[in-house]
């Protein structure tokens, strides 16, 4: 789920039936021929002995309708049934892991794949860089610091791994000040999403006495004048709700360097809203204070803006609530914006703040591919945007005329692009399912990419080969899928599929390296992702048709591009494995209740599961804009309708499922899942003639994801893997 973050019957989508601009790639390639359907036979296994949940006599009433909530004890994860329950959960899944042959193979793989040097695209600034590293089995990246012609070696300015002994404090933010002396860095502790702010004198590498507390999505962005930092907290929590209490009030404070943090003057607060939250930004020249003001994941938002070191009221320059509006920067009192005003794939508009009214002047025009980002870089506009889920960047000038394509090394994804107005460089990553996340540093003006930093991973990308498939979802909507697999396969419906998707809060799915998905594809398996509605693949109507009445469209995008996988021989039901984690696990247990029939294994992540209450707990409020609430009658009815939690019936025989969480989560709590796999493994033990294992591994110490030390994450991953391949009834003599 991203920061404070995470329909039945024919859409009123507007890009349904539209024929995608590029054209599949076609299949039928060397080595990949389609042949008759091989037998394929479900695996059994002998039944688990599932520890007692805490049961209660919990209910609500929603518009007349009763709605049991047996097992609401387990959201208090810190109750001692709870944390018994927990014990012997992992006690049982530990069990069953530990007899898979595979499962050592797997994690060996995996640690020797981990093993390799990757560094992430450096920030610039006072004439210094920094950037961080990870030498391979790290727990945590360590940050560096360096002159910016690198004429001198890197030095480490910060290694959180001198700060736990299991790596489970992260680097979670930093930004250094404008004059390259002073460091602010966040710290999270255990994956929470709480951050606490620090200070470090570059030169020295000493911490300042300033602590900041209660911090949670938000940056730092400094003074011109290096004195101090503007960011965003929370009031403290009330003792015992830290990780489960919901987050209101947000406050956009001020912290000077050398004073205690009481004293920080509130500089944007709206207590008559308390869903507002606020995103301060100083302007490169120093002169404005640009604040993103977001209303939890409605892509709409506000744009206020006060001239540094004034004292009066915000400007508010775009307060309607109606649109998107990202600042992008800005030339002097001109000050670009993407948005999708009057363009639902989003365009580039400029504002001139020196005159009193708002007047909105575009520069660059929608096109038919979506617009997911644009920067200020050398004096050029540098704009990102998604062809059918892939990246294309293109570079204008600022009156719009377009100047040329960044030259990118092939389909996949390249992200970042930031840097400053009157700088002609800038850096961006480039990623693919075979091609690992490589830097390169990019002459804006010369159109010229060079590689900065380029990964060196222990496997043969030309091994294996991608295509792009169009799927048609039940309403006729033409749904893009990415397939890879390694070369010499034969489609006769036996090889393993591992399918993965998310479908939510406008976020694109894109080509990507997964060393998990090596693994898999390794061992003959296919790795498929599908871009799905609800994402950001095609712009604001894509996004919409995925979300609250129209969510059930989400769920049918991911089941027809399974069924077609079967259709077309790639697989076979007990041989599909599906996983996606946040939001993604919502998709996985919506299918996994619809579609029983349809998978082979389960592995819902950190999911969305308990649809009519997952607005109660920290800022789960947040997420109405793409799910709705119980509040409203229809919405009721469709989250009621598909709500994972809800929807488990029994006498069904569900598919072996792997149920993940961490017990720290405190983006989509864990509640949500001990709920799902309490309820879940009661029906599936009451389901004749049906032992596939229903089990939950719970990760202490651990959240959401982010900052979860590589130790952790190799495990889980084996695990993971492990489980699916044992329940698609593969075996080591399987190996392809």
């Amino acid at each position: 789920m991203p920061p404070h973050r995470p329909s039945n019957g024919p859409s009123n989508d507007p890009l349904r039936g539209a024929a995608p601009r590029a054209a599949a790639v076609v299949l039928a390639a060397a080595g990949c021929a389609s042949q008759g359907a091989a037998p394929v036979v479900r695996p059994q296994f002998e039944r688990v002995g599932y520890p007692v949940a805490p049961r209660g006599e919990d209910f609500d009433v929603h518009h007349g309708v009763r709605v049991d909530d047996p097992f609401r004890g387990l959201e208090d994860s810190d109750a001692p049934p709870t944390r018994a329950w927990i014990e012997a959960e992992n006690r049982v899944t530990t069990e069953f892991l530990s007899k898979i042959p595979e499962r050592e193979s797997f994690r060996a793989r995996l640690t020797e794949l981990w093993n390799f040097e990757r560094f992430e695209r450096p920030r610039i600034e006072g004439g210094r860089a920094f950037f961080r590293r990870n030498d391979g089995l790290q727990n945590q990246s360590v940050l560096f610091v360096q002159d910016e012609a690198g004429t001198l070696p890197p030095r480490v300015l910060l290694d959180p791994n001198t700060l736990s002994s299991d790596g489970t404090v992260a680097l979670s933010g930093w930004s250094p000040s404008r004059d390259g002396k002073v460091l602010a860095y966040a710290l999270a502790t255990s994956g929470s999403d709480w951050n606490e702010w620090r200070f470090r004198d570059v030169e020295t590498g000493r911490d300042l006495p300033d602590v900041l507390r209660w911090v949670k999505f938000s940056g730092a962005s400094w003074a011109p004048d290096g004195s101090g930092v503007f960011y965003s907290r929370y009031d403290a929590p009330a003792p015992g709700s830290e990780y489960a209490g919901q987050n209101f009030h947000q406050k956009l404070c001020f912290h000077r360097i050398g004073t205690d943090q009481a004293a920080d003057p509130v500089i944007l607060a709206r207590p008559d809203h308390k869903e507002w939250g606020f995103g301060g930004g100083v302007s490169e020249d120093g002169r404005w204070l640009m604040v993103h003001v977001w209303r939890g994941t409605d892509p709409k938002n506000a744009v206020f803006a006060r001239r540094v070191g004034d004292a009066g009221p915000f400007r508010e320059v775009f307060s309607a609530w109606d649109a998107s509006w990202d600042w992008i920067g800005n030339v002097g009192d001109r000050f670009f914006f993407k948005t999708d005003s009057g363009a639902v794939r989003s365009r580039v508009v400029a504002v001139d703040l020196s005159r009193p009214d708002v007047s909105v002047e575009e520069v660059v025009p929608e096109t038919g591919d979506n617009l997911t980002g644009a920067s200020l870089v050398g004096g050029r506009l540098v704009l990102s945007y998604l062809h059918d889920a892939h990246s294309l960047v293109r570079v204008h000038d600022p009156d719009g005329r377009h100047l040329h394509d960044v030259p990118l090394p092939g389909l996949g994804s390249a992200d970042g692009f930031d840097g400053k107005a009157d700088r002609p460089f800038t850096y961006f990553t480039f990623t693919s399912f075979t091609v690992p996340g490589t830097i390169w540093r990019y002459d804006v003006a010369a159109n010229k990419a060079e590689v900065w930093r380029e990964p060196t991973v222990a496997f043969d990308p030309s091994a294996f080969e991608t295509a792009q498939v169009f799927v048609p979802s039940k309403d006729g909507t033409r749904v893009p899928m990415f397939l890879t697999w390694k070369k010499g396969l034969v489609r006769d419906g036996s090889a393993p599929v591992l399918m993965t998707g998310y479908g939510g809060f406008n976020v694109p799915e894109t080509p990507g390296f997964s060393l998990g998905a090596v693994t898999w594809m390794e061992r003959g398996g296919v790795y498929a992702l599908a871009c799905l509605r609800g994402g950001g693949e095609y712009g604001k109507e894509w996004h919409l048709a995925g979300t609250k009445l129209r969510k059930q469209n989400v769920f049918d995008d991911f089941i027809a591009c399974a069924e077609w996988l079967v259709r077309e021989q790639w697989t076979s039901p007990s041989r599909l494995a599906v996983t996606g984690g946040s939001n993604g696990g919502l998709l996985i247990g919506a299918c996994l209740t619809q579609r029983p029939d349809l998978f082979g294994a389960c592995l819902p992540a950190v999911g969305v599961l308990d649809m009519l209450r997952y607005h109660k707990f920290t800022i789960g409020w947040a997420w109405a804009s793409d799910y709705g609430t119980v509040d409203d009658a229809d919405e009721f009815r469709a989250l009621f309708a598909y709500s994972p939690l809800h929807n488990v019936k029994e006498g069904v025989c569900y598919p072996p499922t792997l149920v993940t969480t961490g017990d720290h989560d405190d983006r989509v709590v864990p509640g949500h899942s001990f709920k799902f796999a309490a309820r879940l493994q009661e029906a599936q033990a009451k389901a004749p003639s049906c032992a596939n294992p229903v089990l939950i591994r719970i990760d202490v110490k651990a959240g959401h994801g982010a900052g979860k030390p590589t130790a952790k994450v190799i495990e889980e991953a084996a695990d993971r893997y492990a489980f699916a391949w044992k329940a698609l009834g593969m075996s080591e003599a399987d190996r392809r």
